[in-house]
Formats: structure tokens, sequence, C-alpha cells
């Protein structure tokens, strides 16, 4: 990574300034270090049992962080403008995705739900992929609707149908944490690029409603959205899965019994590598690793916002937008995954962003921060050369 800190523009003191932004190059590897260790310390023994290998999920994560780094290096010296360009046929090629992912026989049905395609030794999740192609769009949509996004079908109406018909797709897999993941992020790119309030207010009602809607009609849903309220109610059924988490924050208390010393890992805390990692973390290293990531996904939102003024202020308004709209992907999806974990949020199946297993969300992660990286260059170097 050597041409990561290759030297830009020149300060007055002469010093070097960084060609890319050095917070959000640390949070990524910080976030990367953890989630390797905290992979393989969750998922040792599972590995061990289930694949007779210890070090199965290690490896794999580990090729899935290294293959994000790669596509991360690639992203980081592209040009934003490709990627204003190519925004709508991203996202016909994530609604193609969705609906090859429903067809029986190519999509991989795995623990009730349609969400992968399988290409070889490896599952590709498309809603992981869909979720990035949305705020691409999105922050194209909002210049190209510049002048009309006062007008209530042209600001918010053609926008919240675009979220429907993605919505309708993955209520199908079922997939309803990528659902929500993509609906705050898509009204709050609208809200931050200018739509009217009260077009925005009605539109967030509407949307409240009819997820509410869903979760009672479906009794699967409701069960989860509820037990996160008592989980202690039902602690066999359908609050299992919370109790076992809180169990490993308390064990966990200030700093943690120690690197590898989780019991809750053991069969205990289902998907203890994957979307509650964060509760085996916060077992083994205790409040103050959990207080610690929290730091570290604040400042990656407080930069990506940095990043958005700065490129606002140098008059790309493309990139400004797509900045604050991968702030809020990055930083909604961190703050449910964690939220849920601590039992403040209804369970969903959503991935702690750098740390957690699972491929598809590390490389879609790690090109949202390349993005990031980029859309700071250009913003410094007036669209510098790559």
């Amino acid at each position: 990574m050597s041409a990561v800190l290759t030297a830009g523009s020149v300060r007055a003191a002469g010093r070097p300034r960084p060609a890319w932004d050095p917070w959000l190059l640390g949070c990524t590897f910080v976030l990367l270090a953890l989630g390797v260790i905290m992979v393989y310390s969750a998922s040792v023994a599972y590995a061990d049992r289930e694949m007779h290998n210890s070090v199965y999920f290690l490896v794999r994560h580990a090729a899935s962080a290294a293959l994000g780094l790669l596509f991360m290096a690639f992203t980081m010296h592209t040009r934003v403008r490709w990627w204003e360009k190519t925004g709508p046929y991203l996202l016909l090629l994530g609604f193609a995705s969705l609906v090859v992912v429903l067809v029986p026989g190519i999509g991989a049905h795995i623990n009730g739900s349609s969400r992968w395609l399988r290409l070889g030794i490896v599952n590709l999740q498309p809603s992981e992929f869909m979720k990035l192609f949305m705020v691409v769009y999105v922050a194209g949509y909002l210049v190209r609707k510049q002048e009309a996004l006062k007008n209530f079908t042209q600001g918010i109406v053609m926008m919240s149908l675009v979220v429907a018909a993605v919505g309708i797709f993955l209520l199908l897999e079922p997939d309803m944490g990528s659902l929500v993941v993509i609906t705050v992020t898509v009204f709050s790119m609208l809200f931050l690029g200018g739509v009217r309030f009260w077009h925005f207010m009605c539109v967030l009602g509407a949307g409240v409603g009819s997820m509410v809607l869903l979760t009672l009609v479906s009794p699967y849903r409701m069960a989860r959205a509820t037990s996160f309220l008592n989980p202690w109610a039902d602690p066999y059924n359908t609050g299992f899965q919370l109790v076992q988490a809180l169990i490993a924050f308390g064990r966990g208390e200030w700093l943690g019994v120690g690197l590898g010393a989780s019991v809750q890992k053991l069969f205990y805390l289902p998907a203890a590598h994957t979307d509650f990692v964060f509760a085996v973390m916060g077992e083994e290293l205790g409040l103050v690793s959990v207080l610690g990531v929290m730091v570290v996904f604040g400042i990656v939102i407080a930069r990506a916002f940095a990043v958005a003024r700065l490129a606002e202020a140098a008059g790309q308004v493309y990139a400004a937008r797509l900045a604050q709209g991968l702030g809020l992907l990055l930083g909604s999806q961190a703050m449910i995954n964690m939220g849920v974990n601590m039992g403040l949020l209804p369970t969903k199946g959503l991935t702690l962003p750098f740390v957690s297993y699972g491929g598809s969300s590390m490389i879609v992660s790690c090109i949202a921060m390349g993005l990031l990286l980029l859309v700071s260059r250009e913003a410094r170097t007036g669209g510098g050369a790559t």
C-alpha cells in the first residue's frame, strides 16, 4: 500500500500532504484487523466442530478482507465522474441480481432465505451490492433533479417508488434488514439533498406505517420485533439470541474476560462470527472495546460529512451527495448492528461493516470506503489525475 501515502499537494510549511485521507484509511485498517481477530476467536469452536478445521472461517475471512482491499485500491484510482455516469446501469444490474436470486435452482436457499447466488466456491449476496448501487444512483438523481426537488412528485415520490420496488424483491428473499438500511439511507439522502420538509415527513410517515403493517401481518416478523422488548419472557425461543448476546456483554464488564475466553461463542450464541460478533467482542474485550469501535465508526461518519462539505465547496455536487450517502450507509448499518447486539433494536440479519464474517459485505464496505477516499482526494485536488 505504498501508493496510499504518496505525496499529494504540498502544505505551506513544505511538508507533503497525504494523497488519501489518513483518518479514513486508519479507521479502515483498524476495523479490518479487529475483524480478522474477532472472527477467528468467535468461530474457532464452531469451525472445529462443523468443518473439522478450526481456521476455516479465519482463512475465508482473511481472503475476503484481502479481496476487499484490492477492490478498494481499484476504486480509489477511478474517477467520481465515471460512477455518476454508471449509476443508472448499476441500479439496473442490482434489480436484475435481485430477480435472479429468487429463481429456483439459481439462488441458494439457506436457513429459510434465498439471498445468495452460488458462484463456484463463493456465495454472492446481491442485496449487499444493491445498498451501494442505490447510494450511487440516488446521488446522481439528486444532482439531475436538483431544480425539481421541491416538487412532490419529482422530489420524493419517484424515488419512493424505486425504494418500494427494491423492497418487494428484498421481502421475497426475505431480507428485512437490508430494506431498512436502504430506506434509512435513501430518505436521509433525499432530506439532505433539499426535498421539502413536509414532503419528507409525509413519505416518512407512510414508510413507517408500511413497516409496521408488514410486521403486523407476519407472525415471524412480529415475534422478532417484539422479543427485544423483553427477551427474558421467552429466553429459549424468540428471545434466545438476544438473551445470549446480553449475557456476553454482561460477562465482559469493563475490560472483558480475555481474548479467546468467551463462553457464549461455544454454541450458545447463534451467528457468533457474523451478525453477533460485536457481542463476542464485548465479552472478550469488554466495554472499552465496545466504546472504541463506536468511536471509530463515529470518526468514519464525521469524516464522510467533512469530505462532503469539502466537495460541495469545490463545486462537486455529485461527489458531495455521494459522500453523504456512503457515510449514511456505513454508519446506519453499523448502528443497527450494534443496536441489535445490545438489545436496543429488533433482531435483524445485518453484519458489522469491515468486522463481521461475510464476503459480500466486506467487498461492498471496502468499495464504499474506496469511494469516500476517492471523493476526498478529488475534492482537495480539484479532480486531479489518478
